[in-house]
């Protein structure tokens, strides 16, 4: 049996803040989940999200969940915006940043880590040691929301 963790993540490209859940897989479920504790974060704000191609951020349960959020409102009006961005290009996707930053604490301090309980602890304190995020491909998303 292989040990696993799903993280789902979401970065404020206006303050550098990343949001982040563990979850014990990904798929649409789990991602509406994660849409909602956004939302809960944001309450009164309209979620624009920029995401990979993952299939599960495409399948019913996340087609029903915008439906129900966004209703027949304008898409101007819509409380939550997703946008896909471009198939296979991680580097366009300022979260695989972050990612890479607990990735990397991990591999710094993997030695001292005996179970892999402790490895996801090194990983969401890898991320969470910095308190705001800012890359420079945030730019391009500023750009284009504004």
């Amino acid at each position: 049996v292989h040990d696993r963790q799903s993280y789902y993540g979401a970065l404020d490209i206006f303050n550098g803040q990343f949001l982040l859940r563990a979850y014990p897989k990904a798929d649409s479920h789990y991602t509406v989940l994660f849409m909602r504790y956004l939302q809960r974060c944001r309450p009164d704000q309209q979620l624009l999200i920029f995401w990979d191609g993952a299939s599960y951020h495409r399948q019913k349960e996340m087609r029903d969940f915008l439906q129900q959020i966004n209703g027949d409102r304008p898409p101007e009006q819509w409380k939550v915006i997703c946008f896909p961005l471009a198939p296979y290009a991680p580097q366009e996707n300022p979260v695989e940043d972050v990612w890479l930053k607990g990735k990397t604490f991990v591999r710094k301090q993997a030695l001292s880590a005996i179970c892999f309980t402790q490895i996801k602890q090194l990983f969401v304190k890898g991320i969470r040691q910095e308190k705001f995020f800012d890359f420079p491909k945030l730019n391009q998303y500023l750009f284009s929301y504004e």
